[in-house]
């Protein structure tokens, strides 16, 4: 039962009470599951998965308008199969190593970086992600009072004490990108020991089935269930009094919502501080994402390459992702941001066509054509790239516009003076905290040296992206991902708390992820003396919207993580190399 009910009919209510009272058995169940029993459990969600990849991608592909053939599908086969299997492979094997009495951060290089802070290198983790992700890295930063000792300490979380139940978490599905839910939902598990209920958003209902056989080794041990419906549902169930956590991906104004309740009555209890849920919530809710642009002496290769990176971070899944570029800062006196421009604005319409499918996104582009005449649009007028001068607050730095859409503006400076400016004003002025992209040439980064690294300090995001895009970090189960610190109930832009973080990690500040400033075979040159440029095997990334094989080579990718050997990876590299 709840503490209040909105209008739901009876059989409704009593088939969400009947999930949420099976759950209550689960919870107790789960404490009596070994480490080792747990990651076997991990490890049959991978073989379940596994054998329903194919539907997976298809079916999400077809509800976001790409038919068969289309050449964005691989999107679907990266950002839903194949994150889910490598997530359960990086938890399985985490669970194993305390299963044997050792630490998820065994083997894991520790430093300090430029400011003193620890700093872990958590990928690549093994072989295939030196092949498959080839030239990338990421670093999880912890508070600035974390010691080696004390990360060593809380490294496994509620694994630590496996007999000590989190209860029953609600997880209020991302409508966006398929994989989100089970990450949230096996988060919840591993993280806190909290079953889960899970509502999907709307916008996911068809893959309900797949998600039902994906996850039937813990749906079967009654440690998960998953519901549809509306907003009505997912009130009731925020209020239900057996609920003992709420985590949601959604939108600030959603969360908000669910806090403090809507109009003058939400209104006036957030200004009181009186909040109308009571059950402690996580949440990532987005933002507004600037791509900071350090001025060099690039190539036109360099700049055409960099503009498609540029293109892929806002229109990838048709810009309707939290982790979208959505601004990009570039040096008002760097000699080439006109011809960097012209690469932006050909990139962005050389993109594959596509349908805007996400609710309400064909609205906000209608609002962005009326306010902004200068904006240069493409793909019949369902993408667009703006210029603003960053004088009074643009609706572009202050709004989420989950529509594929790139605020410009420029700043002055060069060198350490413009990345000083350009970080002051993303942290200022940006709505949110949840991922930046920074793209600089090994020359001008070599120049920066350690200010380049106390840069990175001074930039108040989650998750910060150094040649690479935010997505990355996402893809990367190893890394957390979700806001900065601090966010709280009357003030979360981008939400509360971490998810992902398959190391379990404790008291992070933030993840890091680097990549090449170069592809191959121009990224040779990293292999010189002195270099700080990452090497690559890759000429394109198979995410990039722009690679001609990245459909291909993403399901190549997604198989292979089911269960082929490393020689089965040989032809969907070699097919790589033709994007």
């Amino acid at each position: 039962m709840t503490t209040a009910a909105p209008d739901l009919a009876a059989e409704t209510r009593d088939a969400l009470d009947a999930d949420v009272a099976a759950l209550r058995r689960g919870a107790t169940l789960w404490t009596r599951l070994s480490l080792d029993q747990r990651a076997t459990l991990l490890e049959s969600i991978h073989a379940s998965t596994s054998a329903v990849m194919a539907e997976w991608a298809d079916v999400a592909a077809t509800s976001k308008g790409l038919p068969p053939g289309h050449p964005l599908r691989g999107e679907e086969w990266l950002t839903g199969p194949y994150m889910t299997l490598v997530s359960t492979e990086w938890l399985a094997r985490t669970l194993r190593t305390l299963a044997g009495g050792g630490n998820p951060l065994d083997g894991v290089r520790m430093d300090e970086t430029a400011a003193g802070r620890l700093r872990a290198h958590v990928f690549p983790g093994d072989l295939s992600d030196r092949l498959i992700v080839s030239g990338f890295t990421g670093e999880v930063w912890f508070d600035r009072d974390v010691t080696m000792a004390r990360a060593r300490a809380a490294a496994g979380l509620g694994q630590r004490t496996p007999d000590r139940s989190g209860g029953i978490g609600l997880v209020l599905g991302a409508g966006n990108i398929t994989s989100i839910p089970v990450a949230d939902v096996l988060y919840e598990l591993f993280a806190s020991n909290r079953v889960s209920l899970l509502k999907v958003n709307p916008t996911q209902d068809t893959l309900v089935p797949v998600f039902e056989r994906a996850l039937a080794p813990l749906i079967e041990m009654g440690l998960l269930r998953i519901v549809t419906g509306g907003g009505d549902v997912g009130a009731y169930l925020t209020r239900h009094d057996e609920i003992d956590h709420v985590h949601i991906t959604g939108s600030a104004q959603t969360f908000d919502a669910i806090v403090w309740g809507v109009g003058e009555d939400g209104a006036a209890r957030k200004a009181s501080g009186r909040p109308l849920l009571t059950t402690p919530i996580t949440a990532e809710l987005g933002g507004v994402s600037p791509i900071i642009v350090v001025p060099g002496d690039w190539s036109e290769a360099d700049l055409a390459f960099q503009a498609e990176h540029v293109a892929t971070m806002r229109l990838q899944n048709s810009g309707h992702n939290c982790v979208a570029g959505q601004i990009l800062i570039l040096s008002e006196d760097w000699p080439q941001r006109e011809a960097f421009m012209d690469h932006v604005r050909r990139a962005v319409a050389a993109t594959p066509s596509r349908e805007v499918w996400y609710p309400r996104a064909a609205k906000r582009l209608d609002a962005l054509r009326d306010a902004h005449p200068e904006a240069s649009w493409s793909d019949d007028g369902r993408r667009a790239v703006i210029p603003f001068d960053g004088g009074a607050a643009d609706n572009l730095e202050v709004v989420e516009q989950f529509a594929p859409v790139l605020g410009v503006t420029a700043l002055p400076g060069l060198g350490q003076d413009f990345l000083d400016t350009a970080i002051a004003y993303a942290d200022e002025r940006l709505t949110g905290t949840l991922g930046a992209n920074i793209l600089i040439d090994p020359v001008a980064q070599t120049r920066l040296g350690d200010g380049f690294e106390r840069a990175l300090e001074r930039l108040r995001y989650g998750t910060i992206a150094v040649n690479a895009w935010t997505a990355v970090g996402f893809l990367t189960p190893a890394l957390p991902w979700g806001a900065y610190p601090g966010g709280t109930l009357d003030d979360a832009p981008s939400g509360i708390g971490v998810v992902h973080n398959a190391l379990l990690l404790d008291r992070i500040d933030r993840a890091v992820v680097r990549g090449p400033f170069r592809p191959f075979p121009r990224s040779l040159t990293a292999l010189r003396p002195a270099s700080r440029g990452a090497f690559s095997l890759l000429p394109k990334p198979p995410w990039f919207t722009t690679a001609r094989t990245g459909a291909s080579v993403s399901a190549g990718l997604t198989r292979y993580r089911a269960g082929g050997g490393l020689l089965r990876l040989i032809p969907t590299m070699l097919n790589a190399f033709r994007a």
